[in-house]
C-alpha cells in the first residue's frame, strides 16, 4: 500500500517526536522502567581529533585556556591504587591541576588491577587483546610484549622519553618475552632514559636488597644498570628522577614525555609501629590490612579528619544484605569492629603516602617553572587503578567491577586546556591514546589502539556517553563454567552511562540502574520487571567483550546513550548518595 506525500510527513514527525520522547525519558535520573526495544547498533560516528597549537578544536580561542604552544611537552604522572575521592589528601595536586585545568569525572580503569592496567597504557589496548591478565605467573610482566609501546610512538613523533618508578609486576624477577633473558638489566624499547623498580627478591646480604614496594630500599634500574636507593623515600627518588630528566630533556631543541609513577598508596615495607597488618578472625576468616609506609613528618597528620573508612558509614552495617551479590561477594561477613578500626588506620596511612607525594609534586612543578618549561607542559595525572576501603564488605583490594575499583582520578592542565569539567568517559588506554594524538605521532606508531583519543574533548567540547566501558577480572575463585568466556576472564561487564551489566563465568549476574542506586547496593539481575532489558544487555555483551580498536566504540542504541545534562544529574544525586550512607570527612587547605 502507497502512503501519500502529506500522511508520509505527518509519520514521520509522529516517529520523530516519539523518539525524541523516549530519549528524553531514558535520559532522566527518575525513570525506572526498561524498554524492552533493542535497536540495532548504529556505524560509528565518533570524530577523532588532534592537538594543533594556538586553537581548540573547533577553531576558536579559549578564554580560560593557557596559550597553546607548538610541540608541548607531556607527563604523566600514574599513581597506584589510589581512589578517585582520595584527591581531598593532596592540595597541592589540586591547586597545580584541577584548578587550572580539566577534571574528567567519568574516569575509568576498565581493568582494575596494577599489572593489566598499565600494560593497557603501554599497548593502548585492552585486556583482553594485550593478553596480561593478572600480576601472577602465568601473566605479569614477562606476558607483554612492549617492543611497540607508548614509548616507540611518542619517540617516532619526535619526543625524548623518559621513565621512572614502578613499571609491571614482577618486572625484573620474570625474563622479558621481548628478548627471552633476564629483566634485571632489561630496558624496553622507545626511552630515552629508563630508571624503573625492580621486583628482584635480592638474597641476605645483597648491596641491593629491597624493591619497588620497598619505600626505603627502592632499587631501580637505571639505564639497564642496577641502583640502590638505601635510606631514601622512594617518592623522593622518583620526584628527584623526573625533575633531573626534565632538565637533561629541556637543554634540547625537542619536547619530551615523561612518564612518572610513584608507588603511593600501594601498600610496601618496611613495616612500622602502627601498622594494622593481617586480621584473623574466630571464624577462620582473614583479612589483609597491609598499609604503605610514610616518611615521619606526616605520620598522625589526618588523624582528625579520617574518624571511619571513607567506605563505611559511620554507624549500622557496611552493606546489610549481600543476598544479590556474586558468591564472590557474598562469602564476606560484615566487619567488626576491630576491623572497622584498623580499616580506620589503612584509610589514614593511605591518606599520608599520598600527601607525601603530593609534596614531591609541588617540588617538581617548581623545577619545571625555573627551567621555564611549565608554560610548555601538558600534566595528566591518574592512578592504575581505584581502591576499596570497606564498600560490598571489601576491607580493602580492587579488581572486582564496582565504582570504588574502576573509578579513578584524572585531571590534565596546560597549554591550550581550559578550566573546568568533562563528563564524557574516558579509560586508561584512551589516556594513551590521547596522549599519542597530542603529540602528532603517526597512526601506524601504534597500530592497534582500541583506545579513542579525547584530545578535542579535552580542547573542544564535552561529548555524551555514547558507547560502554567494558570492565574486565580474572577473579580468583570464580569457576569458568559458562560460555563466552574463552579469552580466560572470569568477569566481563558493560558500564553505561545509566546502567552497569555485569557477568561472571560461574553464570552470577548483575544489573544496576545507577540513577537510583549509584552506590549498587541493590542488583536488578533477578527482578521480572527487567528481563527485556537483560536480555538487550546479554546481546550487547556479545558484540562489544571481545572488541578490538574501533568496535570497541561502537555506539550504543540511541535510548542507551546519555547526553551531559543527565551525567551531570547523575553525579551530583551519586555524591549526595555517598554523603548520606558514608558520612563527611574534611579535607586539608
Amino acid at each position: 500500500m502507497h502512503l501519500g506525500r502529506k500522511t508520509a510527513l505527518a509519520l514521520g514527525l509522529v516517529a520523530v517526536l516519539a523518539a525524541s520522547f523516549l530519549v528524553a525519558f531514558y535520559s532522566h535520573p527518575g525513570a525506572r522502567t526498561p524498554s524492552a526495544a533493542t535497536p540495532a547498533l548504529a556505524p560509528s560516528t565518533t570524530p577523532t581529533s588532534t592537538y594543533s597549537p594556538g586553537t581548540t578544536t573547533s577553531g576558536q580561542s579559549s578564554p580560560t585556556a593557557e596559550p597553546r604552544v607548538g610541540k608541548p611537552n607531556l607527563m604523566f604522572v600514574l599513581m597506584d591504587d589510589m581512589r578517585a575521592d582520595d584527591l581531598r589528601w593532596m592540595p597541592r595536586t589540586r591547586r597545580l591541576m584541577q584548578a587550572r585545568g580539566l577534571n574528567f569525572k567519568n574516569s575509568f580503569s576498565p581493568f582494575p588491577l596494577c599489572c593489566p592496567a598499565r600494560a593497557s597504557v603501554v599497548t593502548g589496548e585492552a585486556a583482553h587483546n594485550h593478553r596480561v591478565l593478572y600480576h601472577d605467573e602465568p601473566y605479569g610482566f614477562g606476558s607483554l610484549d612492549d617492543s611497540r609501546s607508548l614509548a616507540t610512538a611518542m619517540q617516532q613523533a619526535g619526543y625524548s622519553t623518559g621513565f621512572t618508578g614502578k613499571y609491571l609486576n614482577l618486572y625484573g624477577r620474570q625474563d622479558s618475552l621481548v628478548t627471552g633473558k633476564s629483566s634485571i638489566p632489561y630496558v624496553p624499547a622507545g626511552w630515552s632514559e629508563w630508571r624503573a623498580g625492580l621486583d628482584t627478591l635480592w638474597g641476605p646480604g645483597s648491596p641491593y636488597q629491597g624493591n619497588t614496594y620497598d619505600y626505603y630500599s627502592f632499587t631501580q634500574n637505571v639505564n639497564g644498570r642496577t641502583t640502590s636507593n638505601r635510606g631514601e623515600y622512594s617518592s623522593h627518588v622518583i620526584a628527584d628522577d623526573a625533575i633531573e630528566m626534565a632538565a637533561e630533556f629541556g637543554r634540547q631543541q625537542r619536547p619530551w614525555f615523561l612518564w612518572v609513577n610513584p608507588v603511593a598508596p600501594h601498600h610496601g615495607n618496611p613495616i612500622e609501629p602502627d601498622d594494622p597488618g593481617m586480621f584473623y578472625g574466630a571464624d577462620g576468616f582473614t583479612a589483609d590490612f597491609s598499609t604503605p609506609a610514610r616518611p615521619p613528618w606526616v605520620w598522625g597528620k589526618f588523624d582528625k579528619q579520617i574518624r571511619h573508612p571513607i567506605g563505611v558509614p559511620p554507624r549500622g552495617p557496611t552493606e546489610l544484605d549481600v543476598s544479590d551479590k556474586p558468591a564472590n561477594i557474598r562469602r564476606f561477613p560484615e566487619l567488626s569492629q576491630i576491623e572497622r578500626l584498623r580499616l580506620t588506620e589503612v584509610n589514614r596511612q593511605r591518606a599520608e603516602s599520598l600527601y607525601a607525594w603530593d609534596v614531591e609534586f609541588g617540588r617538581i612543578v617548581r623545577s619545571l617553572k625555573r627551567t621555564g618549561q611549565w608554560r610548555r607542559t601538558i600534566v595528566f595525572f591518574s592512578s592504575d587503578n581505584g581502591f576499596f576501603l570497606g564498600e560490598h564488605r571489601q576491607r580493602t583490594g580492587k579488581i572486582k567491577p564496582y565504582e570504588p575499583s574502576i573509578r579513578v582520578p584524572l585531571l590534565v592542565a596546560g597549554p591550550g586546556v581550559p578550566r573546568g569539567v568533562r563528563y564524557q568517559p574516558i579509560t586508561t588506554y584512551d589516556v594513551t591514546s590521547t596522549l599519542l594524538d597530542i603529540a602528532g605521532a603517526p597512526p601506524k606508531a601504534l597500530p592497534k589502539q582500541d583506545g579513542q583519543s579525547k584530545a578535542d574533548v579535552i580542547f573542544g567540547a564535552d561529548r555524551p556517553w555514547t558507547y560502554p566501558v567494558i570492565t574486565e577480572g580474572l577473579l580468583t575463585g570464580v569457576a569458568r563454567r559458562q560460555p563466552g568466556f574463552d579469552s580466560g576472564l572470569t568477569e566481563i561487564g558493560l558500564r553505561t552511562g545509566r546502567w552497569k551489566y555485569l557477568r561472571y563465568a560461574n553464570g552470577d549476574r548483575e544489573l544496576y540502574d545507577l540513577y537510583s542506586d549509584p552506590l549498587e547496593l541493590h542488583s536488578l539481575h533477578r527482578d521480572p520487571a527487567y528481563r527485556d532489558l537483560m536480555q538487550r544487555f546479554a546481546e550487547l555483551w556479545r558484540f562489544y567483550k571481545d572488541c578490538q580498536q574501533s568496535q570497541c566504540q561502537q555506539p550504543l542504541p540511541a535510548d542507551l546513550r546519555v547526553g551531559i545534562p543527565a551525567l551531570k544529574r547523575q553525579l551530583a544525586f551519586d555524591a549526595a548518595e555517598r554523603r548520606r550512607y558514608y558520612g563527611t570527612q574534611s579535607r586539608p587547605r
